[in-house]
């Protein structure tokens, strides 16, 4: 009796512990996140955001939080668009995936094999940089990406012709270094090489296949959905504040992608699945495992002493590969204004994230990511939203101690070496594009197709440049560490270019100046016409072609054209430093011309006729 007693008491203990096991295993990793959620939106200030589970070849989890209109309190829901940003690129390198699989691109051969009117910064990089390289950030190039996003334009091939004159800070495959306009260019090879554009490649192979129906490319189209998210960002701290939609069109193999958690579902299921959905082949099997493997390592990637179990830091193609304690993760994030996007999957585990919001540059995404992480894979959990506020807190507190000690480098008491109106012109730089500084009001105004600044002077002929919001026309003087730019002039004082500093390892970027050209009558020209004389025997002659253009000739050189910049002032069109300024008399007839030149300024009385 005995021993059965003991055989009994096993049995049972056994039987109990089986249920507590089973109970544990199969609690639901959903359970309490609507309090949990609710409490990253108050503590993040987010507007709202969506997330999506998939485990195999299903979604198990879809649900919408906080609102996709703050102000008209429309919610979230799964369906709902938002910006997915960077997210973008992996559909990007998978069109080459499936060109690769037709053999019409090999990864490893020079990309101008494919794409000649793409030139680099030098010779070496041309012969060098191939498809691979640029799919995994390894060329050289630094990003650059003020290039595109501050000097906006509707033109792929603009911005391709850009890149000749991008420097880069590194040997090709020498470092990482994340480069939209290497995605930028995939798209346009995929274009070359289909005879169709990079928008409908998506849709046709990847979209169509896959139900992405109501995914897009566009603003334009996402503003006409009935359920597309506004886009928001955060103001002192605090306040949700509207921002308007960035077009991001001409750079759309990078970044132009708008979907809900539910579409992107399927994206993810698509690659945990080798390729497949719905059992029929999206994507080349080999190209899945080669993408999603380490290509380029992008930094130490070490593991700290609070996580130990999360570490690597590599790239495959249009994927970052890391360690998230223990299990093999495949991300990449997104951001463009008013939204932060992250797409991952764990192919080991067969469980993927999706989690779109509508913030600008938001944390939200990895606290969210990684909350459903540690519930899926059944880890011990980590407070990730407690985690960020305390790294806010500690950002705030260095922030707070490094302005007070901080001493200005600015020199009280200086002047700038012009008036204000010779600063004003068009700048323009090739790898970049043109801003503007224009006089208002007595104030310098500099003008980029992405938004507008103040020019405050700091010393000297340098001026930081404040901005200027969109909607209300306010000045933000919020920032203590303001974007400094500094103006250069030529032999004869005029002001010939501006350095500004955009970006990080290279020289100031020099932008030259033209003056802008001013509106000015064929009537109005005919009083300039006329000969001048600089000694007996040496003169100039100044005429006018097509009924609108002034022209100089002096005996012995080319004719040029003059370009009206100010009242009786032109500038040269093609010869920088050179102008004329034309004097009148109280009867405002022109009498003289003086040509202002680098090494001198050489005067001409008008001959009478």
């Amino acid at each position: 009796m005995k021993h059965l007693f003991t055989i009994c008491f096993l049995f049972t203990a056994l039987v109990s512990f089986s249920q507590k096991k089973n109970k544990k295993t199969s609690a639901d990793p959903f359970s309490g996140l609507d309090t949990a959620f609710q409490r990253v939106l108050n503590d993040q200030k987010i507007a709202g955001f969506a997330v999506a589970v998939v485990e195999k070849n299903k979604i198990i989890y879809a649900k919408g939080f906080g609102y996709r209109d703050y102000e008209k309190k429309l919610p979230v829901t799964p369906n709902t668009l938002f910006a997915i940003g960077s997210c973008t690129k992996a559909f990007t390198a998978s069109l080459l995936g499936l060109l690769n699989k037709e053999d019409k691109i090999k990864f490893n051969k020079p990309v101008r094999q494919y794409l000649p009117e793409l030139e680099f910064y030098n010779n070496d990089m041309n012969n060098l940089i191939t498809v691979k390289d640029m799919m995994c950030h390894r060329t050289g190039l630094p990003r650059h990406d003020y290039s595109w996003y501050l000097f906006k334009t509707s033109s792929r091939d603009s911005l391709l012709h850009r890149i000749k004159y991008q420097e880069p800070t590194a040997a090709v495959r020498e470092t990482w270094q994340y480069n939209n306009f290497m995605f930028l260019a995939q798209g346009m090879i995929t274009e070359k090489l289909t005879g169709k554009s990079w928008e409908d490649n998506v849709k046709e192979k990847i979209f169509t296949p896959l139900g992405m129906s109501r995914s897009n490319f566009s603003i334009k189209d996402m503003e006409k959905s009935n359920d597309a998210s506004l886009g928001y960002r955060v103001k002192d701290d605090s306040i949700i504040k509207k921002t308007k939609y960035y077009n991001i069109d001409a750079m759309g193999p990078a970044g132009s992608i708008n979907s809900s958690v539910n579409e992107m579902a399927n994206w993810v299921i698509a690659w945990i699945n080798g390729g497949k959905f719905n059992d029929k082949e999206i994507l080349p099997p080999a190209y899945v495992s080669e993408a999603m493997s380490s290509q380029m390592v992008i930094g130490p990637g070490l593991p700290d002493k609070e996580l130990p179990d999360a570490y690597l830091a590599n790239y495959g193609y249009g994927w970052m590969i890391t360690s998230y304690r223990g299990h093999y993760r495949v991300e990449h994030g997104g951001n463009i204004d008013g939204f932060s996007a992250s797409t991952s999957f764990f192919p080991s585990d067969s469980i993927g994230i999706v989690v779109l919001t509508n913030q600008n540059s938001s944390a939200v995404t990895g606290i969210v990511r990684n909350m459903l992480a540690d519930r899926l894979l059944k880890i011990s959990p980590v407070d990730w939203n407690g985690r960020a506020n305390e790294g806010k807190e500690k950002a705030k507190k260095s922030a707070k101690e490094a302005e007070a000690s901080m001493t200005s480098n600015q020199i009280k008491g200086t002047n700038p070496s012009h008036t204000a109106i010779e600063y004003t012109g068009v700048y323009s730089n090739p790898g970049y594009g043109k801003f503007e500084i224009e006089l208002k009001n007595d104030s310098l105004i500099l003008i980029t197709p992405n938004g507008n600044g103040w020019m405050r002077h700091y010393h000297y002929d340098v001026f930081e440049v404040l901005n200027i919001d969109d909607d209300d026309g306010t000045v933000d003087t919020s920032n203590k560490e303001n974007l400094k730019i500094q103006f250069q002039m030529n032999a004869a004082g005029e002001i010939t270019s501006v350095t500004v500093p955009l970006q990080p390892g290279l020289d100031d970027i020099k932008f030259t100046r033209k003056p802008k050209a001013k509106d000015i009558t064929g009537d109005e020209l005919k009083k300039y016409e006329g000969e001048y004389e600089f000694a007996p025997g040496k003169s100039a002659k100044f005429y006018i072609k097509d009924e609108k253009t002034l022209y100089a000739f002096v005996e012995g050189q080319p004719e040029y054209e003059l370009v009206a910049t100010e009242k009786n002032k032109f500038s040269f069109k093609t010869l920088q430093g050179y102008s004329i300024l034309f004097e009148e008399n109280e009867n405002g007839e022109i009498i003289s011309a003086s040509f202002i030149q680098p090494n001198g300024t050489f005067k001409a009385q008008k001959i009478k006729q």
